[in-house]
């Protein structure tokens, strides 16, 4: 049990100040309550962290995470530059995603949930890659998030680029997983899906009553591909596939999508995921949230763990494309609490809480606090988060896991793979 005596808490929904007492319940679907000051004195075995002066608020979640790409960190040029979009995958992520072994996977993983926690994340929605390390893959991962104190829910990256026995090793990894875990169908994207496998791939969604988590209309090369093979735009070759039919779907990037295929998306009940960092980095374009209903969230695509900073960046860049507002661009923020709440996924209940201390040289209020948001609060203000009701980070210190054993582990990890990467 934990209790945060002299809170000061905001609430995610109304920015209401409560000030008071609270009462952290334990476990995967608990809660908070506020209680009288004179409880604190008569619970034994309890923890109590005075927040005088500090601000408490939910946690966050990150919508779409790339845990392989962790390693990529200062890596060896590719052997050869790439032009576009499609010789970035070829040329730098789909050879280091080649090239993951399973040990590598554990080091990203560790490494990933420690940085997410940094960054005030309790819950990751993570899409992996490993076609040649794919085997319980899935369970590693999950095995380390859970060391650290992260809640997640992954998939497998299917995808027929290497060939039908590695797509065939995709979905029997994913069907394995999903018997022990909840979890989504990952898929690549539509260009490097031919149709036996995305039928395939439905098909095990609805088998477990889950959804698609799929990259979508990332680039143009996706739309042409899709027009030329099919004679379809993706995502009229996703709804034909059945992909729009399952609620608990998530397409992430859908930037190059036209006003047909938003229509199609917006009376459908599937979410989208923004990534801004990634689209800059990748030289794609812009998310544009015209026509396509309330169903947004945001990610980092693993170019990094601190969502706080791309929402950040998907407000100030969507400016000059659909005129966002501060209180538009948190709802988007916050929508992937919806999702994971709507679908009844275990890990994003009310006991998931950032302590912060917010040094602010103006006052903080309910009427300001979007202000604060978007231009004060960011990640090195969180001293303190508890996940699923225990302290896993205090004073920003990780709390379950030695920090420097992974980072010895995983700068380990990275010297082999970048060997590799070499060859």
């Amino acid at each position: 049990m934990i209790y945060l005596k002299n809170a000061t808490y905001i609430d995610e929904r109304t920015f209401e100040f409560k000030k008071g007492n609270i009462k952290v319940n334990d476990g995967l679907n608990g809660g908070i309550e506020f209680v009288d000051k004179l409880e604190l004195q008569n619970v034994s075995n309890a923890i109590t962290i005075d927040c005088k002066n500090k601000l408490i608020m939910k946690s966050f979640v990150n919508a779409h995470h790339h845990i392989y790409s962790t390693l990529a960190r200062g890596m060896p040029a590719p052997r050869q530059s790439p032009t576009n979009f499609h010789e970035i995958l070829k040329y730098v992520w789909w050879n280091l995603d080649k090239n993951l072994s399973k040990e590598m996977i554990e080091a990203s993983a560790l490494y990933t949930a420690m940085d997410c926690l940094k960054n005030g994340v309790t819950f990751v929605i993570d899409h992996h890659a490993s076609p040649f390390a794919i085997n319980g893959s899935l369970e590693i991962i999950a095995a380390a998030f859970e060391k650290v104190g992260v809640s997640h829910l992954l998939c497998y990256e299917i995808s027929d680029r290497d060939g039908k026995e590695i797509a065939e090793a995709g979905l029997e990894e994913t069907e394995n997983y999903l018997k022990l875990y909840q979890g989504l169908v990952g898929l690549h994207a539509s260009f490097t899906l031919g149709d036996t496998t995305l039928k395939k791939a439905v098909s095990l969604a609805e088998k477990f009553n889950t959804g698609v988590h799929v990259h979508t209309a990332e680039d143009k090369i996706d739309q042409e591909n899709c027009k030329r093979e099919y004679n379809l735009s993706v995502i009229e070759r996703f709804e034909r596939a059945g992909i729009l039919n399952l609620k608990k779907s998530i397409l992430a990037h859908c930037i190059h999508i036209d006003d047909k295929e938003r229509s199609l998306l917006k009376k459908s009940e599937v979410f989208i995921v923004q990534n801004p960092e990634s689209n800059q980095n990748n030289a794609v374009g812009v998310f544009n949230s015209k026509g396509l209903g309330e169903n947004l969230m945001i990610g980092t695509d693993g170019m990094h763990s601190d969502i706080l900073r791309s929402t950040k960046a998907s407000f100030l860049a969507s400016q000059s494309i659909d005129g966002i507002s501060m209180s538009s661009i948190y709802e988007r923020f916050r929508k992937a609490h919806q999702y994971l709440k709507n679908n009844k996924f275990d890990g994003d209940s009310g006991n998931n809480l950032i302590i912060l201390n917010y040094d602010s040289p103006t006052n903080i209020n309910m009427d300001n606090f979007l202000g604060h948001f978007i231009y004060g609060i960011n990640s090195r203000n969180i001293e303190t988060v508890i996940s699923s009701g225990k302290i896993v980070m205090k004073d920003g210190v990780i709390q379950n896991i030695d920090e420097q054993d992974v980072l010895k582990y995983s700068r380990k990890m990275g010297n082999i793979l970048w060997e590799k990467l070499k060859k």
